[in-house]
């Protein structure tokens, strides 16, 4: 019977093609040897997830998910990681990398699902790391998804939650664990884990791990593992850094690259609007309200930058919120469910939401500032134009923004059209107490109403009273520069005090007797 199982695991894509089994196929607990790997134009373009020789389980849970075909990189990664082998997949933001992995997991890892209750029967086979909490929720519900119908155990743990209930079901027995570097670490420490049995390593967004400093910890986790595992690395981008750390733990990589390094999406339009640094907020106000935008992701590179956005918006008379690092879990998962539902128009964001965000239908993202990173260009507009549907990517940039707009224009080798402001006359910005530049107020009609300075707030009334004896102008203060009172004694030049004549008596000195010593102690009177 395993014979029997390894020479199917074995076959070639055409093979499946031709004799579709439709039971599980389990995979033996040591990696299995490479096969050889079919080329992409040996793929038929009408493949569908029923020629893979995934379980019934599985197709039932792709079926109900409304998936029947595969997208490009599923059709080239499915087959290859069911084989065995280590794999590099690069493709778009937003092409189904998450199912070109976690199906091939989920299928290879029957062989070893148990329905018993007992925690060592379901140890932790299949590691998958994710740099930010989003991705990994959204990871761990695609799993929990596609396995539902199965005895397999997924679970996600992230930091910024409570460990109790993550060491709970760790403790449990799991066989899929999602995991951040660091809290997974942390359940380490606490020898609520255990990686002595893991078979498949999977590390997503990779390039945004390094980014993030993880590079320390993704080595301790790595040292951690069995030598014989096999290995998985998808991402949007492959960087030269990347490809590097691929080459300490990878064994003989098959690289898949379904489209162009670093490319965009085809059906996601780019425009980038040029005003001046204090104008942004107002234009972002403008095209929102121009194009009657709803669910739209707005990217900041602050912290600070993304609150201040979203409080602008909201004095605006928009839905808007922010989400960023300095927000709690709880906070920023709420703010994300209410973005879904409908209940929030505007979500403003850090690059902390750029990778692991799935919204279905979003049209449109907006750069508010353009990223220090260029390739994180490529995973903000990914957002949009998700599974082939279309999309617009909206950038705002200023003069100080030039070298940055370069830099992404280099990367994904084409120019970005400029748009045209027409319409757009933003009134100048306000300065408040604090220094703080505003965007002018707008009233309840929606007409914009310039900023008052405090010279020009009393002119009107100036003028109705100028000529009118007898009447007082409502002005509080007089023409010209305001005085305070000042006391004349700190008008006065300085004087040194002068000394005051000894008067005081001098009060006598105290004489303290001496006491008496016993004579042990040299107390005894010199004769």
């Amino acid at each position: 019977m395993a014979s029997a199982v390894r020479r199917h695991t074995r076959k070639s894509m055409s093979e499946i093609e031709l004799t579709p089994t439709p039971g599980p196929v389990p995979a033996p607990a040591t990696p299995i040897a490479p096969a050889a790997v079919p080329a992409p134009s040996d793929i038929a373009p009408t493949v569908m997830f029923s020629d893979f020789g995934l379980a019934p389980e599985i197709l039932r849970a792709l079926t109900e998910q409304g998936y029947t075909k595969p997208t490009p990189i599923q059709a080239q990664a499915i087959p290859v990681v069911l084989q065995g082998r280590d794999v590099m997949g690069a493709a778009q933001t937003g092409t189904g990398k998450t199912a070109g992995f976690s199906l091939p997991i989920i299928q290879l890892l029957l062989a070893h699902a148990s329905s018993s209750m007992s925690p060592a029967r379901h140890p932790v086979r299949a590691l998958i790391l994710t740099p930010t909490r989003e991705l990994a929720v959204q990871v761990a519900e695609n799993v929990q998804a596609y396995a539902k119908h199965t005895p397999l155990r997924s679970t996600v743990v992230f930091g910024g939650m409570d460990m109790k209930p993550q060491t709970v079901t760790l403790r449990g027995g799991v066989e899929i664990v999602i995991a951040t570097p660091g809290r997974l670490l942390d359940h380490i420490e606490q020898k609520n884990i255990s990686l002595g049995q893991v078979q498949m390593l999977v590390m997503d967004e990779a390039d945004r791990m390094l980014d993030m400093g993880f590079l320390p910890d993704l080595q301790r986790i790595i040292n951690l593992l069995p030598k014989q595992r096999q290995n998985l690395m998808f991402s949007a981008t492959f960087s030269p850094e990347i490809k590097k750390l691929a080459n300490t733990f990878l064994n003989n990589p098959l690289t898949i690259e379904v489209a162009r390094s670093n490319q965009t999406a085809d059906k996601v339009t780019q425009v980038v609007y040029k005003v001046p640094e204090d104008q942004k907020h107002a234009l972002v106000a403008h095209l929102l309200r121009q194009r009657d935008l709803k669910q739209v992701i707005v990217f900041s590179n602050t912290k600070i930058g993304a609150s201040r956005l979203a409080r602008v918006l909201e004095q605006e008379g928009m839905r808007a919120t922010a989400i960023h690092g300095d927000k709690s879990q709880q906070e920023r998962m709420a703010a994300l469910e209410a973005f879904k539902k409908g209940e929030i128009d505007v979500l403003v964001a850090t690059d902390v939401a750029a990778r692991g965000l799935d919204i279905s239908d979003l049209p449109c993202v907006i750069n508010f500032d353009l990223p220090y990173n260029a390739e994180d260009y490529v995973h903000r507009i990914g957002r949009t134009g998700r599974a082939g549907a279309s999309g617009d990517a909206i950038s705002i940039y200023s003069d100080k923004d030039e070298r940055l707009l370069a830099d992404i224009e280099k990367l994904i080798k084409q120019t970005v059209k400029r748009g045209d402001l027409a319409g757009f006359n933003p009134a100048p910005a306000r300065e408040s107490r604090d220094g703080e530049r505003r965007a002018p107020r707008r009233s309840d009609s929606g007409e914009t109403r310039p900023a008052r300075s405090s010279d020009s707030r009393y002119a009107a009334s100036d003028e109705r009273t100028a000529g009118r004896p007898g009447e007082r102008s409502s002005r509080p203060y007089a023409a010209g520069p305001r005085r305070d009172k000042v006391d004349p004694w700190f008008l006065k030049p300085y004087e040194p005090a002068k000394a005051s004549p000894a008067t005081a008596v001098q009060a006598p000195a105290v004489v303290k007797p001496k006491q008496k010593l016993a004579a042990l102690l040299g107390g005894l009177p010199k004769s």
